[in-house]
């Protein structure tokens, strides 16, 4: 995976490599706490984080919200797992996730009271497509699940196969 940095919801830099030393990622894209199915996804994430653990493994999520709204999003859900804070989508757009919300969803999100500028702190109109990668801890990417289809996201269940298959 390409090496970055970025903040976590409390305004602390968190150095990819270096948690690659302590062992496994999991690494989660999401759109933002605004949307309900990134919340269903965090919620799955966050009842198997156990066993993410139990595998030596940490947990990851990323989003191009601002560290104010990731930090609610941390709040209002009780992540224990690190929320990390991508304005302007520079690591998504390094993993090749970074897409343009069209003028006509625009609107929609404006109908909605989404303002999608105010909460990711840019006017770009980008959002990563949801992701999840399973990462071991030499950078290779062992496991990912991609799909423009925000409503479709990696299962439980591959994902704890996905580190199962690390210790292999």
């Amino acid at each position: 995976i390409p090496a970055f940095e970025l903040s976590d919801a409390q305004g602390n830099t968190v150095n990819i490599r270096e948690r690659l030393d302590q062992g496994p990622l999991v690494i989660s894209f999401y759109r933002g706490g605004w949307c309900p199915f990134c919340n269903l996804e965090f919620k799955a994430l966050h009842d198997i984080l156990p066993e993410i653990q139990a595998h030596g493994a940490q947990l990851i999520g990323i989003s191009p919200e601002t560290p104010e709204n990731a930090a609610a999003t941390v709040s209002n859900h009780g992540l224990q797992f690190d929320v990390l804070t991508d304005v302007g989508n520079r690591v998504a757009r390094a993993f090749g996730l970074a897409m343009y919300v069209p003028e006509s969803m625009r609107a929609l999100y404006a109908q909605w009271g989404m303002d999608l500028p105010a909460v990711n702190g840019d006017d770009s109109w980008e959002l990563p497509i949801p992701a999840t990668y399973v990462v071991d801890r030499n950078g290779r990417i062992q496991a990912h699940y991609v799909d423009v289809d925000y409503t479709q996201r990696m299962e439980s269940a591959d994902i704890l196969s996905a580190l199962d298959n690390l210790k292999k």
